[in-house]
């Protein structure tokens, strides 16, 4: 092909400034139009079940093809076709008359594909944090808790993963040990049991992804990543194992539809504990002691002693062993004094960045609670328990209140 009579043919293209002016303007409506109808929940929740849930199926099928995580491809081909195409502009740019107009001419495209970008994210993720909830579409009122209640809850989840770390598979030195490519097979079976009982759960899932930087999310501090542009669930493949099956029953949860980070640690939660696989069991049980025993700290010190001092040495073991590696993610050891002081003061400006952003993010679309909504899972565990009978000797205080 003549490359040279193809720029030619393409120069002598006339679009019409009409054409123009409606493809600036309608990612400005696309995003006005969100912003515009988003205090309207039952519209919002229209829009989630009739485009953002079939577009992110229907772009889940398509990238679970690859064995790889297709939004680390595109963000990385982004960000190089990005620097590539802005100094390249800069280059063309700086020498002619007119260069701050021709510039910004050349620049002009970007912020139209943003906007585009922003505009169908809004439509197909942001959607889903201002349509009803799970917890409002399947009868959680959010009573709020009790001692009592939050004691016995602790305790019956303390037994549990008791009980099941002792049936884990473990290496010679009591480490918890597993395969992460059969975990993340059967992870897409985990919510069989919990979507007989919310049938709004029910849905085909697709392989969680193994991230190639892994070691980034590390550094930043987050497990995984449900990423609604190609319907995937990431997975930080770095921390110790006995993390990941709790982190893929949440991304999973976001890929069914649960889009609220506390009803998510919920769901995932209840999914993990009504399997009948145990390593999702386990997850989920010590997942939910996470969440439930600084409550009960809180709450009534005394029990939480009590119930502290009952775990296993096999489950202080496994907790010890995820809170050691996060730790290690906070500071730089490269063996140079200056270099690691340098290296750990900026991966915690990193750290600190991406909480900040992420926080605000959650606080502008209805939670409140912004990163601490991953704990506020606690009233709806409770809620489940009481509401179910399986606290029975406290059921009948429930159902005066």
């Amino acid at each position: 092909m003549d490359i040279t009579k193809t720029k030619k043919w393409y120069q002598r293209i006339k679009i019409p400034i009409g054409v123009i002016i409606t493809v600036c303007v309608l990612p400005v409506v696309i995003i006005g139009l969100f912003y515009a109808l988003r205090g309207f929940p039952l519209i919002m929740g229209w829009a989630t079940n009739n485009i953002s849930a079939p577009i992110r199926g229907f772009l889940a099928r398509l990238t679970a093809v690859y064995p790889f995580s297709m939004m680390e491809v595109l963000i990385v081909a982004s960000i190089l076709g990005l620097l590539f195409y802005i100094f390249k502009s800069i280059g063309l740019s700086m020498h002619r008359r007119g260069k701050w107009k021709i510039l910004g001419k050349r620049l002009l495209p970007i912020l139209i594909i943003a906007l585009y970008l922003w505009g169908i994210f809004c439509w197909l993720w942001n959607v889903g944090y201002h349509a009803p909830g799970f917890a409002e579409r399947n009868g959680f009122t959010g009573y709020g808790v009790n001692a009592h209640n939050l004691t016995e809850v602790s305790r019956i989840f303390a037994e549990r993963a008791n009980e099941l770390s002792l049936l884990v598979d473990r290496d010679a030195e009591g480490r918890y040990i597993g395969n992460r490519a059969q975990m993340f097979a059967d992870s897409l079976y985990v919510f069989e049991n919990i979507s007989q009982e919310f049938p709004c759960l029910e849905g085909r899932l697709f392989r969680p992804k193994p991230m190639m930087f892994s070691w980034l999310m590390s550094r930043t501090g987050y497990g995984g990543i449900y990423f609604a542009l190609t319907g995937e669930a990431n997975i930080n493949i770095m921390p110790p194992y006995i993390l990941m099956p709790a982190t893929v029953m949440h991304e999973h949860a976001h890929q069914l539809g649960v889009f609220a980070e506390d009803e998510a640690n919920f769901v995932a939660i209840l999914a993990g504990i009504t399997s009948d696989n145990l390593v999702f069991q386990y997850a989920g049980y010590l997942k939910g002691l996470t969440y439930l025993l600084p409550a009960l700290q809180i709450a009534d010190r005394e029990a939480w002693q009590e119930i502290s001092d009952s775990l296993y040495v096999e489950v202080l073991r496994d907790w010890n062993e995820v809170f050691e590696f996060w730790q290690s993610q906070r500071t730089v050891d490269v063996g140079i004094g200056i270099l690691d002081t340098m290296l750990t003061a900026v991966n915690d400006a990193m750290r600190d960045t991406v909480d900040f952003v992420y926080d605000a993010f959650l606080r502008a679309h209805n939670q409140e609670l912004g990163l601490m909504s991953y704990g506020a899972c606690v009233d709806l565990i409770i809620e489940y328990f009481v509401t179910r009978d399986l606290i029975p000797a406290y059921q009948n205080e429930y159902a005066q209140s």
